[in-house]
C-alpha cells in the first residue's frame, strides 16, 4: 500500500521543530545586528557554496542511518536517491526551490527551501535530534529550537 507522503508532510508541518542553521540561536526581531546584511552575504556572497555544503553533509550523513523519502518538487518521491542526486537537489532547494526529506516512516521530516540559510527538522525523536546535533556541530552548524509562537527570520 502506497502511502500519502504528501498528507503526512502537512501533518508533519504543523509538529514541532528544530533549525539546523549557521547561527547559534534565532536572532531576535529587535537585534540591533545586521542580520539580514549578513544572510545574504551568505546567500549570494562566497560562502553560499561552503554553507551548502555544510547543509547537504548534514543530510547525507543522516541518510547513513536513516531511510530518506525525498520530494524535490512535483508529485514525485524517491526514496534513498544517490547522494550526488541527493546534494543536487538540496542545493537546488536553497537556491530557489523546495524540498522535503520523510525520515524512516515519515515521523520525522527535514525541509530546504530556496533563500533561506538553514534547514527545518520537524518532530524528530529525542535520538534523532541527538544525531542531528552531533552531525551539525561536525559540519561546523547549530541545531536549536525557536519560539514557535513567531515565524522565523
Amino acid at each position: 500500500m502506497e502511502q500519502n507522503y504528501d498528507r503526512i508532510t502537512e501533518q508533519l508541518l504543523e509538529k514541532p521543530y528544530w533549525v539546523i542553521d549557521f547561527l547559534p540561536k534565532q536572532v531576535p526581531q529587535d537585534s540591533r545586528g545586521q542580520f539580514f546584511a549578513v544572510e545574504h552575504y551568505y546567500l549570494e556572497g562566497p560562502l553560499q557554496k561552503r554553507l551548502y555544503n555544510q547543509l547537504a553533509d548534514v543530510v547525507l550523513k543522516l541518510n547513513c542511518y536513516h531511510d530518506l523519502t525525498v520530494n524535490h518538487g512535483g508529485d514525485e518521491w524517491v526514496k534513498n536517491p544517490e547522494p550526488a542526486t541527493l546534494v543536487a537537489w538540496l542545493n537546488e532547494a536553497l537556491q530557489h526551490g523546495h524540498l522535503c526529506a520523510l525520515i524512516d516512516d515519515g515521523t520525522t521530516l527535514i525541509t530546504a527551501s530556496g533563500s533561506n540559510t538553514y534547514l527545518t527538522l520537524y518532530n524528530p525523536s529525542s535520538d534523532l535530534l541527538q544525531l542531528a546535533r552531533h552531525l551539525a556541530a561536525a559540519a561546523g552548524l547549530h541545531l536549536w529550537q525557536p519560539n514557535q509562537n513567531q515565524p522565523q527570520n
